[in-house]
């Protein structure tokens, strides 16, 4: 049985069913196991599901998640005198080398399908490697609610799930907190009682609560309601104790934590607030690494339960690429005391690594499950009158702290970005392609129905204008070459900016529509202004994005920087990349190319790198042929990232199978919240 799970794993692997690592973690369990084997080709493949964004294993859906063909075997050549042979005599004789032959050859599919349901879950039962008491027992496998799980993504689960449990209370209603949030919200102009101003309701929730979800889509004013209620928070505090809470501001890659440093800073100065509460809010953001204190080539942060953060506000946006590790970093990090606000869009693309945690709280916001205690007590806070309708008698915790930002201010009504990403989300094929067809000002799309030179054409004439005026600044002026100057800051900044007026955002990496391919192309069309040579890697104006953290010199993993030409104080010329930096003075930072050992050209970004970015164009390029990574989840983020115009480029019918096909991660994480909330006394009835 062994020799057959290796060589069983091994035609996987050549398959391309799994990979190497699938395959060695697989092989050193049985090795270090042997009684183990039965399980070992679903360890395999239970890590191809890991790296596939899962965080378990659910038995009861493996079958539609292993698209795998199934073998059709061919026919064999009867040997001379087979005809001859007694059939029983020649099935008793081959019966063993005939299964393990047999078995050998299965794909996954037909592998699983061996064996009932019944029969899998004896088998994990039985197996010495699994526990199905993960609180009494560790082993590398956890069987538990008919979901499988390795040991370490069960506890960071079941971990979150305590963390967010302890969490799902609202405190009982400060009358004063009345006057301060209408004034934070004022009313502009009569509106009809049904309509709910849900900014100003999530402002009530979290000012009431040391846990709250604000999830809402581009320009709805997540940033806009977490800067009026730390405003109110502050207030109170200063009032109530001549005392100002500590603050921490956090987003999970540096782009975003630029992104929403940028725009706090803008909120503060527009609040109708005492000028010592607009002095205590904080605009710095950090990311999350920096925020926890990575430890190098570790897991492990310095902050953690035993030495946790010291903050009385915790903020983190751009809570959607949070994957199920750091948001159990992050949960163990925090005090009982500490007000938690977690802000992102549920629709987004799901985290790089495994697990999809905000989309899975989330899950039921669209519903607005409230109880009637949250409505009267949102409704005596805010005299939103149009909560009632809200009123649903929903008895779940969770719903009761998560909110949804409903209005667009980024996006107008008539706005085609606005309603093709509303469109795409909600996987109305119909009305997306009505739109693409007929596309108003602010949408263009390349459909691929001329030819492929005329196609090939257009894009590059598209990455030609598209970069017009970043190549435009690259050409500084004469008194910006030294470095440090005032004239090469003020140039650098407005490089920085100009770059964010477009991207090339692509679905995949290889292939003629990936990033690889364009980043290329993008070289050789813009070669005249970057005179990059044929075998030279770094040139001035080669953008670069930071693909591993790097904690010596403190870029974190989506951090984007421009090579430039530079004159040294001592009149040297070479090569400098200049990243933005709120800590510093100039708010730039300049770093030699050869201390950068982890990035990559940039000109074009996958679509999940761009998550936490905004350009005034965007440029979304899809394949020509369909791809796994192709969801409506992608095609929504990509579409959103665009602020004023959008170019989708991609044909008719690639477009159509991408909004029809959705992201499914496998979790048990609101199983784990429904546990963990009735072991602290009250059981939440799970939707």
């Amino acid at each position: 049985m062994v020799e057959t799970n290796h060589k069983l794993i091994r035609t996987w692997q050549a398959q391309g069913w799994i990979d190497a690592m699938d395959y060695a973690l697989a092989t050193m369990l049985e090795k270090q196991v042997p009684a183990s084997a039965p399980v070992i080709p679903l360890v395999a493949l239970l890590s191809r599901y890991l790296r596939g964004g899962h965080i378990c294993l659910e038995l009861e859906n493996v079958i539609h998640n292993l698209p795998f063909t199934p073998v059709v075997t061919p026919e064999v050549e009867k040997e001379e005198g087979e005809e001859g042979r007694n059939d029983e005599e020649k099935e008793n004789e081959n019966s063993v080398e005939a299964d393990v032959a047999s078995l050998e050859t299965l794909t996954p599919r037909d592998w699983w399908l061996s064996r009932s349901l019944d029969q899998w879950r004896t088998i994990l039962h039985d197996n010495v490697i699994v526990t199905t008491d993960p609180h009494q027992q560790v082993q590398p496998l956890v069987f538990v609610d008919d979901l499988l799980y390795f040991y370490r993504l069960w506890q960071a689960e079941s971990s979150v799930a305590q963390a967010l449990a302890s969490r799902l209370y609202a405190e009982d209603v400060t009358p004063d907190l009345r006057a301060p949030i209408h004034a934070l919200f004022p009313e502009t102009g009569a509106k009809p009682s049904s309509e709910v101003n849900w900014q100003k309701v999530a402002c009530a929730m979290a000012a009431c609560g040391p846990l709250t979800i604000i999830t809402g889509g581009p320009g709805t004013g997540k940033t806009t309601t977490v800067v009026r209620l730390l405003a109110l928070l502050q207030q109170q505090s200063l009032q109530a104790h001549q005392s100002v809470l500590s603050i921490a501001l956090a987003a999970p890659t540096g782009k975003a934590a630029a992104r929403l440093s940028e725009s706090i800073a803008y909120q503060i100065q527009g609040l109708n607030v005492p000028e010592d509460v607009r002095a205590s809010i904080p605009s710095e953001v950090r990311t999350l690494h920096r925020l926890l204190g990575s430890r190098p080539q570790t897991r492990a942060f310095k902050r953690n339960k035993d030495n946790p953060l010291a903050y009385d506000i915790v903020v983190v946006d751009e809570a959607s690429m949070i994957d199920l590790d750091m948001m159990d970093s992050l949960m163990q990090a925090l005090t009982p005391q500490t007000r938690l606000i977690l802000l992102g869009d549920k629709d987004q693309l799901a985290s790089v690594e495994a697990g999809a945690v905000l989309g899975e709280l989330c899950e039921y916001a669209d519903q607005v499950l409230y109880s009637d205690k949250t409505v009267e007590q949102l409704r005596e806070l805010t005299d939103e009158t149009g909560l009632v309708a809200h009123a649903q008698g929903g008895t779940h915790p969770l719903e009761q702290r998560v909110v949804k930002l409903q209005h667009s201010h980024r996006f107008a009504a008539d706005s085609g970005i606005g309603r093709l990403a509303s469109a795409m989300n909600e996987m109305r094929v119909h009305d997306a392609l009505s739109l693409l067809d007929a596309p108003p000002a602010d949408v263009h799309w390349l459909d691929g129905t001329e030819s492929e030179s005329e196609t090939q054409a257009a894009i590059d004439a598209l990455i030609r204008q598209g970069y017009q005026s970043f190549v435009q600044v690259l050409k500084r002026p004469t008194d910006a070459d030294q470095a440090h100057s005032p004239a090469f800051e003020d140039w650098g900044h407005a490089l920085l900016k100009s770059f964010d007026a477009f991207r090339l955002l692509c679905a995949v990496r290889e292939g003629p529509q990936g990033v690889v391919e364009l980043n290329q192309r993008t070289e050789v069309l813009l070669n005249r202004t970057l005179q990059k040579e044929p075998e030279q890697t770094w040139y001035h104006g080669r953008p670069v994005m930071v693909v591993r953290n790097d904690y010596a010199l403190q870029l974190m993993n989506g951090d984007i920087g421009i090579t430039v030409s530079v004159r040294l104080p001592d009149g040297r010329k070479t090569l400098r990349v200049i990243f933005p930096d709120s800590g510093q003075a100039s708010g730039l930072r300049l770093i030699s190319p050869s201390r950068l050992t982890a990035v990559e050209t940039v000109f074009a970004m996958t679509v999940h790198k761009s998550q936490g970015s905004e350009f005034t164009h965007c440029a979304l390029v899809m394949p020509e042929t369909p791809n796994p990574v192709l969801t409506k989840e992608l095609l929504y983020t990509g579409v959103t990232r665009a602020r004023e115009q959008l170019t989708l480029v991609g044909s008719r019918e690639i477009v159509v199978q991408t909004i029809r096909q959705r992201v499914q991660r496998h979790s048990g994480l609101r199983i784990r919240l429904a546990q963990a909330y009735a072991e602290q006394g009250e059981l939440g009835t799970s939707n």
